[in-house]
């Protein structure tokens, strides 16, 4: 069937007509669809959602069941292709009133809620915007349009609502939360942004609080705790327990703390690390935090006291409460929840439990001196005061007192100190969640106590038990409210106190499914809210304000019992897989022990056996070996002779079959060559003019190549010439002066030689003179030293006149090789007649490579 006809057919099914599909066939056929269509922007798919928006305005009717059905079964076939602009527009008339209504089948409003949650999801640069808005959207529903157990006008209009109205809201609430959830699941970053944007508003905090209760106590949180780790609505949620002053939403905040921190320490342990002074301050303002008074008072038991004088008492009793905040903090305080009620302070057990069990000695210094403490962090104040203004330390040390008598001594504070604490490895590095939840719950003086108690009990007989089961029930009395003032038993108040919160199996008879009308003095529905309010007793604003309060906080202690009886669960199991680990390795151990006792024994009995059989042994096999040898030699006899004959035959086959393939390859060579000299000299004679043509072609480039290297070789030729000749040139250039030089030099030799020998004739002339004179000694003496002096001078002009001879020699010759090499030069250089000339050999350069 063409998709073409794909909103025709939805329509047909949507109306009900006889040749309508089944609903299987139109849900295939919209799943070919969304095969075939490539993008979301496609042409077909823009066309068929045109179509089904005409539908949806013609023929769909909300108050149908199964029209609701049969459109969000197509939409959520058609999920993987529908931009999410599409699914936010249609979120009021179609998601909406399909997530209120309790009658849709399951599947019906599992498919709305994947597609919101797709929706969600969608990060693309497009719809960034208009998801983000969504997002605001859905959170703002949960807040403000779902059912409040919070707000007391919430509960008055609740308390006036049918059962199917209260359905109706507590199954839009609840699907709202299943689709926050889920969200949360995939993109826990986007969902803790947004909780962390709604935080800012003080009303809000508690519903958030409520959510991420139940956020967290889902199993896939895990994975995801190192991201609130890291997250600004941390530092939010320890913001409100250090600043707000509601007890109901520091109760739930401290619940909320309890279940995380075993998640940091398992998850995030720098992040625990880091938030561990905000963890602290919120130890010390819990712990001075006391009883107060409802803001608004019974007429009839209470008189009007000064409003000065109340907000001075409420200064003194609760004045960490009183303190303003800092304005950089930018903080909102949330006043009290309830105000018709006592408030009383939030429970530390828990908490002071789960801190002292993963910092027991930092724990301890932080109650010796919780300012100094703070200050040493360094952790900034919130309050316009210092901490060791803002803190009454020794009602802190006088509190935590009795929380230190509680819990018994953890062994860490022998081992490390609190420097040691924050430096080192912690103990608790490779711990599970549940297994640091359950052993610090075990830190507690009740629960140790409890253990030692089940364990013992676990020792008696089961008889005891049995006999225990079988008591009768207690059954509280009922209360008669007909007359103006109600009999209530103290002990019957207490009964029940303690059977809601113990373990014991509580049977409720005679259930209601909403509140009792007799509980008010009113009528149950009255047109005008503000008269109702006006109308109602201040006595039953107190009841219905603590009730309320007080289901707050039993649902959250029952989240947070069901959250440690899931933890102490996995940490029993994990408990009682080591326990059966253990004792299958000890009855493995004991089992491989008397095995090896056996396997001992038969050890030293085979052992002496085997000794025997060698013996028998070796007899036997020196008697198998004589025997053995005389049949190898007839056995190696024949088995040469058969060799033989079996060679002689493997070759004969070997041959045939050789000879055999040999004709038959060369058959078919034959016949292959045959076609082949066939086809080549067919081809050949078809190209055979081709071939001549090519043949002239390759002797006329051979030429042109021939002709082109000999021109290359030429001009190769001519260029190096050319650079030789400018070489030359150079070189006669250089040659000829220093010819020049060199005749200089002699001609100044010559006259020097000349100016020494005349010289040399007038010492000689003296010296004859010299020799005649004799007249006197003292003259002879003196002639016989200027003799003397004269012969040295003489021998010195003599050797110099041998050396200037020598040089000029030497000089003559450079100068008969410098002409020499000038004539060779001028005869090379007068002897090129063309490009191709050959060079000639200078005989100067001929020389020098002889004598090197």
């Amino acid at each position: 069937m063409s998709n073409s006809n794909l909103p025709r057919q939805v329509r047909s099914v949507l109306e009900a007509s006889p040749d309508a599909l089944p609903l299987q066939e139109l849900l295939t056929l919209v799943d070919n669809f969304v095969l075939e269509c490539t993008s979301p922007e496609s042409e077909a798919l823009l066309f068929h959602l045109e179509d089904l928006q005409n539908i949806h305005h013609e023929v769909f009717d909300h108050s149908s069941l199964y029209q609701t059905e049969v459109f969000l079964a197509v939409l959520y076939h058609l999920n993987p292709i529908l931009p999410p602009t599409l699914i936010i527009s249609w979120f009021d008339i179609v998601f909406r009133p399909a997530l209120r209504e309790p009658k849709l089948p399951t599947s019906s409003v599992k498919h709305a809620k994947e597609l919101v949650v797709a929706a969600l999801q969608k990060t693309e640069e497009v719809y960034e915007q208009k998801v983000k808005e969504f997002r605001r959207r859905l959170m703002d529903l949960y807040l403000l349009d779902a059912f409040n157990e919070g707000s007391g006008a919430d509960v008055l209009e609740w308390a006036e609502l049918n059962e199917e109205q209260r359905n109706k809201r507590s199954h839009w609430k609840r699907n709202l939360e299943d689709i926050l959830l889920k969200f949360g699941a995939k993109r826990p970053e986007d969902l803790m942004t947004e909780v962390h944007i709604h935080f800012e508003t003080p009303d809000s905090r508690l519903q958030l609080l409520m959510f991420l209760n139940v956020y967290i106590s889902d199993p896939s949180f895990t994975i995801s705790s190192n991201v609130l780790a890291t997250h600004p609505l941390t530092r939010s949620i320890l913001r409100s327990l250090m600043l707000d002053t509601s007890s109901t939403v520091c109760t739930t905040g401290l619940a909320l703390l309890v279940k995380l921190l075993p998640l940091y320490a398992v998850h995030a342990r720098p992040s625990l690390k880091s938030i561990l002074g905000e963890l602290f301050a919120v130890l010390s303002r819990i712990l001075v935090w006391k009883e107060r008074p409802p803001a608004s008072f019974p007429e009839s038991t209470y008189e009007p006291l000064d409003q000065s004088f109340e907000q001075e008492l409420e200064r003194e009793r609760n004045r960490l409460m009183t303190i303003p905040i800092r304005p950089d903090f930018q903080w909102r305080r949330l006043e009290l929840t309830f105000d018709a009620t006592t408030s009383l302070p939030p429970p530390l057990r828990p908490y002071f439990t789960i801190l002292y069990y993963l910092y027991p000695s930092n724990v301890l210094k932080f109650l010796s001196s919780p300012a100094q403490y703070l200050v040493n962090l360094p952790l900034p104040s919130p309050y316009t005061l210092n901490w060791s203004e803002a803190l009454p330390q020794d009602e802190i040390r006088r509190r935590s007192e009795r929380l230190l008598r509680e819990h018994v001594c953890h062994p860490l504070l022998v081992w490390r100190d609190a420097a040691a604490e924050l430096s080192e490895n912690e103990f608790w590095a490779k711990y599970t969640a549940s297994r640091i939840t359950s052993e610090a719950s075990m830190l507690d003086v009740r629960n140790s106590a409890l253990g030692l108690q089940l364990h013992d009990r676990s020792i008696q007989d089961k008889v005891e038990v049995a006999h225990d089961d079988g008591l009768p029930a207690h059954l509280i009395s009922p209360i008669d409210i007909t007359n103006e003032k109600a009999t209530i038993a103290l002990q019957d108040m207490i009964d029940m106190t303690v059977a809601l919160k113990s373990n014991l199996d509580v049977e409720i008879i005679h259930p209601e499914s909403q509140w009792p009308y007799s509980l008010f003095a009113f009528p149950p529905r009255l047109a005008n809210r503000e008269n109702l309010e006006k109308e109602i007793p201040s006595h039953i604003v107190q009841i219905i304000s603590g009730l309320q309060r007080e289901l707050l906080l039993l649902r959250n202690e029952l989240n947070s019992e069901l959250w440690l009886s899931r933890e102490n669960v996995q940490h029993i199991g994990r408990l009682y897989q080591d326990r059966i680990i253990a004792k299958h390795a000890e009855a493995q151990r004991q089992g491989l022990y008397n095995k090896l006792r056996n396997y001992r024994a038969r050890v030293v009995a085979l052992e002496k056996e085997l000794y025997e059989h060698k013996q028998q042994a070796s007899s036997a096999k020196n008697k198998y070996a004589e025997w053995n040898n005389e049949l190898q030699k007839k056995l190696k006899e024949l088995r040469d002779e058969k060799k033989a004959w079996v060679n002689e035959e493997a070759k004969l086959r070997k041959a045939e079959k050789e000879v055999k393939a040999l004709f038959d390859a060369q058959g078919k060579l034959l016949a292959d060559a045959q076609n082949q000299v066939f086809l080549l000299q067919t081809q050949k004679k078809e190209t055979q003019h081709k071939v001549d043509r090519l043949h002239d072609y390759e002797r006329q480039i051979e030429q042109h190549i021939k002709m082109q290297r000999l021109w290359d070789d030429d001009f190769a030729m001519f260029n190096e010439r050319k650079e030789q000749m400018d070489v030359m040139r150079s070189q006669y250039q250089q040659m000829k002066m220093q010819v020049e030089s060199h005749q200089r030099a002699q001609v100044e030799l010559e006259s020097s030689a000349r100016a020494q020998r005349l010289r040399i004739q007038v010492l000689e002339a003296q010296l004859a003179q010299a020799q005649t004179a004799h007249h006197s000694h003292r003259r002879k003496h003196l002639a016989e030293t200027e003799v003397t002096s004269l012969i040295a001078e003489k021998t010195a002009l003599l050797n110099t006149n041998k050396r200037l001879k020598d040089q000029n020699n030497e000089l003559k010759d450079e100068v008969e090789e410098l002409r020499a090499m000038v004539e060779i030069l001028k005869a090379q250089h007068s002897g090129h007649k063309g490009l191709i000339s050959s060079p000639r050999a200078s005989p100067v350069q001929s020389s020098l490579h002889s004598e090197s």
